[in-house]
């Protein structure tokens, strides 16, 4: 089975105006399988946000390769680049921040629809299928960023990355800005996705929180100082740590 994502030898170093160079990234590689949730976790500062810049073409590599369903996007530009992000789409930290406030949920979710000819009708239509999918009324499509909970922003947020029908789902943080009970929620939904789409969609799930990552993921890759330091399932990395600071790392969660 090929790897959905595979990530070769990945690096990032940024340079900085009188200062020593820093390596963010350094040297990563792993692979995602075609309907599996791997969580990638680590502290502030251990390379989490440049590897999801990196892996998502916000930023460029310096050494390495990133294919994609078996395509090299590493250096990919314009046009071909934008066609990467219909198999491709991101749930970010803060779900409010990442909608226009001036438009309606409905407006953010349809417009990758119409960016690829769907029209208005067939749009209004999909985008209230979405939104259903993700378990909110079909009327949420007129409602604004600000007129709804967290929750509900991340769940209208989350139609908008499936509306394309990516084969990969990126979550970034995306349960972290939310109370405990509301992550709950919408890990069972995300869960139910991935029942229903079964190998047509795999998730990177980012997070500092190895407890959820053990409740969602069936694979987990600890990051520290920009290097892989540990792999495995949630329960054997969690159960039988061999790196001192995957270690710290659960002793300060768990």
């Amino acid at each position: 089975m090929e790897p959905i994502l595979k990530v070769s030898n990945l690096t990032k170093v940024f340079s900085r105006s009188g200062q020593d160079a820093f390596t963010a990234v350094n040297d990563i590689s792993f692979s995602l399988n075609p309907g599996e949730c791997l969580g990638i976790i680590g502290e502030s500062g251990s390379g989490k946000t440049t590897l999801v810049n990196l892996i998502t073409r916000l930023v460029d590599a310096t050494d390495g390769r990133i294919h994609l369903d078996g395509e090299d996007i590493t250096r990919l530009k314009g046009k071909d680049l934008r066609s990467v992000y219909r198999k491709m789409q991101m749930v970010f930290q803060t779900p409010i921040d990442s909608f226009d406030p001036r438009r309606t949920l409905g407006d953010g979710i349809g417009e990758s629809l119409r960016n690829i000819g769907m029209s208005r009708k067939e749009t209004r239509e999909e985008v209230e299928r979405l939104l259903e999918k993700c378990g909110l009324p079909a009327d949420f499509a007129d409602r604004y960023p600000h007129q709804v909970s967290g929750g509900q922003c991340q769940r209208a947020a989350i139609a908008r990355a499936l509306a394309v029908k990516p084969r990969l789902l990126i979550c970034d943080e995306a349960t972290s800005a939310l109370d405990l009970t509301v992550q709950k929620e919408i890990l069972n939904l995300l869960n139910e996705l991935r029942a229903r789409q079964g190998s047509n969609l795999s998730i990177l799930f980012i997070c500092h929180d190895i407890s959820l990552v053990q409740q969602f993921c069936d694979r987990v890759v600890v990051l520290y100082q920009g290097r892989i330091v540990e792999e495995g399932t949630p329960d054997a990395v969690i159960e039988n740590p061999r790196n001192e600071y995957t270690k710290r790392l659960i002793d300060s969660i768990l």
